[in-house]
């Protein structure tokens, strides 16, 4: 009686409307995960000089006004600036020091006699030809405060692991609808007060509550929608609500090329939100979750608008119930158990199989943000880099869509992995002169890791029992999220090497490559249901391994089980 439930949930305009207008706000959720790519740039900057100056000298370059020091530093030329001050004074100002000349009786460039080193203490000038402000010039984040900005995406991901579980479990509690509210409400006000924030550690709690309220949204509105799309569509729908979160990448480059001021261009993309704010008061709570609070009348009153707007005749929930009830199942009813980590490890087979999708989980989300924080760092226009590597997203998840059910969803997980890491080579040894074939390779790079990372959660689900696999992608979200965190403390490190990002995360896709073909494929396989099922899929998969694999889509049962009320959802 379930197939005709999931037939009536196949419906048409209901579920489309509700899927776009869910999936538009992930568009806001993408704009804040990567909205520090510009907001936290560190300009080319010197130590401010003790008083008003009267000479400016660079090497060869010379001019009477301090203004255009920005367009002196903005040469590229290192060591310092040479300046002279109205009282006679000759001072040379590095990045982190300035030094006093005891002879002010020379003007040249090139000094070797006596000086004495001052700290920073009247600040800086920074060069704005590309920013005319950011958070790090806002307050400072440079040289002894340096460590301070590097904190300013890490917290914020650190906030998106706090929100996936914390929401997640209010949503299970209070209900989908009114968290999808609030979580959108805190997103819009959390990111204006970012815009406002009087000083540094008002910035980042505001930063930090932004990323649990649209962390929150990602894991409930996933929820949400998988509970009203039927099996015919639940994977493509699932896989492109990644596509929205790119489409917020794009915006972010878009907006941070038109302002360059940092908190009129952070208030200006937290507007993205106020048309889902506007109309989520119309969205219906999940039939779903009022069944499981035992709120019949009012389920029953959904599924009547949902027939009403897909033209065609209600099903009774009473009945399917009842009937459920009276099976097999309703008359035995079993004892929930539950299950801890441990249980990943259930075998040498098992733990081996965790370890692997653990690994390909920390690979997909460290690539995926090492790509996209690293755009600055590319050369050329860095606003065109970042465009151009949020759209070669939107093609890695229709590719992935169909490609998985033609060749398996092995196959094309280990030609993605192996595809990125060949790319990060690439990177790595193309002269930093020709940098339009770097931000090609980048490009390819950046479409195989969303590849990979846009199947890992359908992949992960299919290769463990029903019993733990809420907990296996659990698990595999949370080793994302602890990628998310030190991604860009790899994107910092190169200021010391610039292709460490590229060195790392090629090293770890190829390893997560070699080891993804020791991975069981899952493609017509039927969902395990205890270990023993699970383990017969890589004694299968060998048997197998000389025939073609059966091309039936079984995606919509294995969406069905894979997705419960507390997966983690987006691991974006």
């Amino acid at each position: 009686m379930w197939s005709l439930w999931q037939t009536f949930m196949d419906g048409q305009r209901f579920q489309r409307v509700l899927y776009f207008i869910c999936a538009f706000q992930n568009i806001s959720c993408g704009i804040h995960y990567l909205a520090s790519v510009f907001m936290g740039v560190t300009p080319r900057h010197v130590c401010r000089p003790p008083g008003n100056v009267s000479l400016v000298v660079v090497h060869n370059h010379s001019n009477w006004s301090l203004e255009d020091t920005g367009a002196l530093l903005s040469l590229g030329q290192k060591d310092y600036v040479m300046v002279r001050l109205q009282n006679g004074e000759i001072w040379e100002l590095s990045r982190c020091s300035r030094n006093k000349r005891e002879n002010t009786s020379s003007l040249n460039y090139e000094y070797t006699g006596r000086k004495k080193e001052f700290p920073c203490v009247d600040g800086y000038i920074y060069d704005q030809n590309t920013w005319k402000s950011t958070a790090v010039t806002q307050w400072n984040l440079v040289c002894d405060r340096k460590w301070l900005a590097m904190l300013i995406q890490p917290l914020f991901m650190f906030g998106v692991l706090l929100g996936s579980v914390t929401f997640g479990y209010f949503s299970d509690r209070l209900g989908r609808r009114v968290v999808l509210w609030a979580t959108s409400s805190g997103m819009f006000l959390f990111g204006i007060a970012a815009a406002f924030a009087v000083d540094y550690y008002t910035f980042m709690a505001a930063r930090f509550f932004l990323a649990m309220v649209a962390s929150g949204y990602l894991v409930v509105g996933f929820v949400y929608v998988m509970e009203f799309i039927g099996m015919k569509s639940r994977t493509w729908a699932s896989v492109h609500l990644h596509s929205f979160f790119a489409f917020g990448t794009l915006l972010v480059a878009l907006t941070g090329y038109l302002v360059r001021t940092w908190w009129l261009y952070q208030m200006i993309l937290s507007t993205v939100t106020v048309p889902f704010i506007l109309c989520c008061w119309v969205l219906p709570e999940t039939p779903f979750w009022l069944l499981s609070e035992g709120r019949y009348e009012e389920a029953q009153k959904i599924v009547d608008i949902m027939a009403k707007w897909n033209r065609t005749s209600s099903c009774k929930l009473s009945e399917l119930l009842s009937l459920d009830l009276q099976g097999p199942v309703g008359n035995s009813p079993t004892e929930v158990q539950k299950h801890s980590l441990s249980h990943l490890f259930y075998n040498w087979n098992i733990a081996t199989r965790t370890l692997t999708v653990w690994l390909i989980w920390f690979t997909g989300s460290l690539g995926f943000y090492s790509f996209s924080l690293n755009s600055v760092n590319l050369g050329g226009n860095e606003y065109l880099n970042l465009f151009l590597l949020g759209v070669v997203e939107i093609p890695a998840y229709t590719f992935v869509c169909i490609a998985m059910d033609k060749v398996g969803r092995r196959t094309v997980l280990a030609y993605s992995l192996f595809c990125s890491a060949l790319t990060c080579g690439v990177v790595m040894v193309i002269p930093h002169k020709h940098h339009i074939l770097g931000v090609v390779a980048a490009m390819v790079g950046k479409f195989a890791i969303g590849a990979a990372f846009g199947l890992i959660y359908l992949y992960t689900a299919e290769l463990y029992p029903t019993i733990v696999r809420s907990l296996a992608v659990g698990s595999g979200s949370m080793v994302c999220r602890l990628a998310s965190i030190l991604a860009p403390f790899s994107v910092d490190l190169s200021s010391v090497w610039i292709f460490i990002p590229q060195l790392f995360v090629g090293t770890l896709a190829f390893l997560s490559g070699v080891l993804t073909l020791k991975l069981p494929e899952t493609l017509g396989k039927q969902l395990a249901t205890t270990w023993e099922e699970a383990a017969k899929l890589e004694s299968e998969n060998e048997s197998n391994s000389s025939k073609l694999l059966p091309t039936t889509n079984n995606s919509g049962l294995e969406k069905t089980e894979a997705i419960t009320p507390r997966d983690s959802g987006l691991g974006e």
